[in-house]
């Protein structure tokens, strides 16, 4: 492999904002925002829309997430 071409491969932390589920894994995004974790180590903090914890496939349930009022324009420019 080349040297100096690949990005950083470190433990973050994604947290869906949804659901208040976090997880720690290892990925190559970065992010300014730190939390601590339960092993009382800071990561990176990844927020996130959608994980396993509030994806309708995964838990069954039917959810709407209008993220950024998409919904209502939909509605708005349909409504005739």
């Amino acid at each position: 492999m080349k040297a100096d071409i690949h990005p950083t491969y470190k433990e973050v932390v994604f947290q869906d904002l949804s659901s208040d589920f976090a997880f720690l894994t290892r990925s190559t995004l970065s992010s300014k925002e730190v939390v601590k974790w339960e092993d009382g180590n800071e990561y990176p903090l990844i927020k996130i829309d959608i994980s396993s914890a509030s994806h309708p496939f995964y838990t069954g349930k039917q959810k709407v997430m209008d993220t950024g009022g998409r919904v209502d324009r939909f509605r708005k420019r349909y409504a005739k």
